[in-house]
């Protein structure tokens, strides 16, 4: 933080410094992802009420000006476009402020939800208030990416079927399909119309299907590494109780209670 000055420097230690208030300050937007990702799956997708529209002009000011933030204190300002959480801020913001076109693109306000991932990255590195986080955090990890699929999977659901199929005429009804198509549990009181809807069937049924195995195998198996990069190579991936670093020979110095 040494060349950073100012409102950059404030800024810095804000989201990424260490201290009371930084942490605060960082729980603050988690709960703020959370609660804004509540709103997106209850607030009607394609409602025309006055105050819908002033909930959804705030919410897109706070995550324009998180984004901004976010880009302002970015050394490398053309790596802020290299990553996708950005990407799916900035297309959420666009449908909080264009009302005219929210009853046919709002679904991809769901996108919101990659959030989560950052959010559970800053929950990892709060390792002192959540060692609960710290010991199961792999398992916290495929519950993410889990979640984060079933709701950006039944958004699309949602926004191909509704008006075309008979059986889904609420966010839910997307959600219980993709929820049903994912588990292979098929009560087939609710199908997809079109070839679209057997595309977007395969989909959820073959990558849902992924994601929630590596979920179980997470559970099953208990992580015997951690992340931790040797300052020497580079390397990230050590075992809890290494004293060396594999590759090149390092000292490691891994902050974990070890294994027991």
């Amino acid at each position: 933080m040494s060349d950073r000055t100012g409102l950059n420097r404030q800024l810095f230690w804000l989201y990424e410094g260490t201290g009371g208030t930084s942490y605060v300050f960082r729980w603050c937007l988690l709960v703020f992802d959370l609660v804004t990702i509540g709103y997106f799956l209850w607030a009607p997708f394609d409602s025309r009420e006055r105050g819908h529209y002033v909930i959804d002009y705030v919410i897109g000011a706070l995550i324009l000006l998180d984004l901004l933030a976010r880009f302002y204190i970015t050394k490398h300002k053309h790596r802020f476009f290299t990553k996708w959480i950005n990407w799916a801020d900035m297309i959420v913001v666009l449908t909080m402020f264009a009302p005219l076109f929210v009853s046919n693109f709002a679904f991809m306000r769901i996108l919101r939800a990659v959030r989560a991932v950052r959010a559970f990255t800053f929950i990892r590195r709060v390792k002192v208030l959540t060692p609960f986080f710290d010991r199961h955090e792999r398992v916290i990890d495929k519950v993410t990416n889990l979640v984060v699929f079933v709701f950006i999977m039944a958004a699309v659901v949602y926004a191909t079927q509704v008006g075309r199929n008979e059986d889904i005429h609420t966010y839910i009804d997307a959600l219980y399909f993709t929820v049903t198509s994912l588990t292979t549990t098929g009560y087939g009181d609710v199908l997809l119309q079109g070839q679209l809807g057997r595309f977007i069937s395969i989909l959820v049924m073959v990558l849902g299907l992924s994601f929630f195995l590596q979920l179980l195998q997470a559970i099953v198996e208990p992580e015997s590494k951690v992340d931790c990069e040797c300052e020497t190579c580079g390397l990230m991936r050590h075992d809890r109780d290494a004293v060396h670093c594999k590759h090149c020979g390092s000292i490691m110095r891994i902050e974990t209670r070890g294994i027991g």
